[in-house]
């Protein structure tokens, strides 16, 4: 143990656990703290540098998640050499990479994305990219340096919905609905803070939230999103500053959460100061028409939403509508994660948006995606699964013969993608689903759609004797 070392807190950055854990970083870093060495305990630590055994406990954690200490109760936390730290950051996050291939492979029917059908969008699209090259060809050719005012006006014409009517001074214009949300997470908690997150979710901004060293807490769902109770008891035990969710089209399982339900999560939030990401990608499509969380608590929630989902993912449009004191630090926040934004893409969204054309696009989007369902629900008759009428997606329940990896490899070896339940798991999650998410947006043709369920169909009645066989 060490006994003479006392960190030197006079300088840093940011709250006391933080500054903490810097200094014990940068000790370590300066060998004054060798690898090997126990670091003292909390309460010690606490008295001696006249703060709480929490703030210490804070730091410690933060250490780590950095992969530069391990820690064990009765034990105590001792610093690692350099090789197990390695090890450790390595293991700090085994989801991080997601159960998807970094590159999709090539001649594989994908029901494992959600981007808008294809409608005829593109000719659309390439138009309006004509016509802004040539009015503008000296702002398509460099940096943005300004943001427009019609950037701005789209963002609260799109985000509008139901009672909820953002002002353009409420708007952060973003490179898609993710850009956003994990930039109002890096712009408004600290590393180590925990934000909390359903067992099931659009994962991947759960593991941006963990690759930016924020802290993933879980909060239990049932058959109607969010429990709030248990919501209570996570903040009054983790204190999560920030809470990630999904309200009216909860992606992967298409619950859609009732209004009582989101006024108790307000008031819940507001008790425990937690900051909501509503994510409401996919409100337009489901036709919700349940007051979104922003109107029950307008003072502390963020409105995500975009046109990957209704009218074009390569567009990147996206923006976030938040309470005026967060304006500032998210914009900051997302142009320094995303180097700025191009001019084409943003331009090109309010185009879109300003001219009707997206909501046009939506609507055909809508009547496609609406088809498609009926073809799964067809398909997959006397099968149990969720869905919504508009949404390009199904939660499947599995035969019990199979799990859901085992089913996900089984669909790929038939030339099928799909997303198994651990895709879509936030953390370290032991409740077990028994389910895959199917999505049926990319498909070019409805034939090609019907192709595919016709194949899930014949290994959901097979059974696991069946991949087997076929393997």
């Amino acid at each position: 143990m060490m006994t003479n070392w006392l960190p030197d807190l006079s300088e840093g950055v940011g709250p006391l656990y933080q500054r903490l854990a810097d200094r014990i970083e940068s000790d370590i870093d300066a060998g004054a703290i060798p690898a090997g060495s126990k670091l003292p305990p909390q309460r010690d630590l606490a008295y001696d540098i006249g703060t709480t055994v929490g703030t210490v406990g804070r730091a410690y954690a933060l250490l780590r998640e950095r992969g530069l200490v391990s820690g064990e109760v009765g034990r105590g936390t001792y610093v690692l050499a350099a090789s197990e730290k390695a090890k450790a950051l390595t293991n700090a996050n085994p989801q991080q990479s997601g159960t998807r291939p970094l590159d999709a492979p090539a001649g594989k029917l994908r029901f494992d994305t959600t981007v808008a059908p294809d409608v005829g969008q593109g000719s659309i699209i390439a138009g309006l990219l004509a016509e802004i090259a040539q009015r503008q060809p000296l702002d398509v050719s460099s940096y943005t340096h300004a943001t427009p005012d019609d950037w701005f006006t789209a963002g609260s014409v799109w985000l509008e919905r139901n009672g909820f009517r953002p002002q353009p001074d409420t708007i952060v214009p973003t490179q898609g609905t993710h850009a956003g949300a994990v930039a109002s997470i890096v712009a408004l908690t600290n590393p180590g803070d925990y934000v909390a997150f359903e067992p099931v979710t659009y994962s991947q901004v759960a593991r941006s939230t963990a690759l930016a060293g924020r802290r993933i807490a879980l909060v239990n769902m049932d058959d109607e999103g969010l429990d709030p109770d248990h919501f209570d008891h996570v903040c009054a035990q983790k204190h999560p500053a920030m809470m990630f969710l999904m309200p009216a089209a909860h992606n992967p399982t298409c619950v859609r959460m009732s209004g009582e339900r989101r006024e108790r999560i307000a008031e819940l939030a507001r008790k425990h100061n937690v900051i909501l990401i509503e994510d409401d990608l996919y409100g337009r499509l489901s036709g919700d028409t349940t007051p979104l969380l922003a109107e029950y608590a307008p003072e502390r929630t963020i409105v995500a939403s975009g046109l990957s989902k209704s009218v074009a993912a390569g567009v990147r449009g996206g923006w976030l509508s938040c309470p005026p004191a967060y304006r500032h630090r998210i914009r900051v926040a997302h142009r320094l994660l995303s180097g700025g934004s191009p001019f084409i893409l943003p331009a090109l969204a309010a185009h879109l948006v300003h001219s009707g054309e997206a909501h046009g696009i939506e609507a055909r989007s809508i009547a496609e995606i609406r088809k498609r369902v009926e073809l799964v629900r067809t398909a997959l008759a006397g099968h149990s699964f969720n869905s919504q009428d508009n949404l390009p997606f199904i939660w499947l329940s599995l035969p019990e013969a199979w799990n859901s990896g085992t089913f996900k490899n089984a669909a790929f070896e038939r030339g099928i993608l799909l997303d198994d339940e651990d895709e879509f798991k936030a953390g370290r999650c032991e409740q077990v689903f028994h389910r895959v998410r199917l999505s049926i947006s990319q498909p070019s043709a409805q034939a090609d759609v019907s192709r595919g369920l016709a194949a899930i169909r014949q290994l959901l009645e097979e059974g696991r004797a069946g991949y087997e066989r076929f393997d």
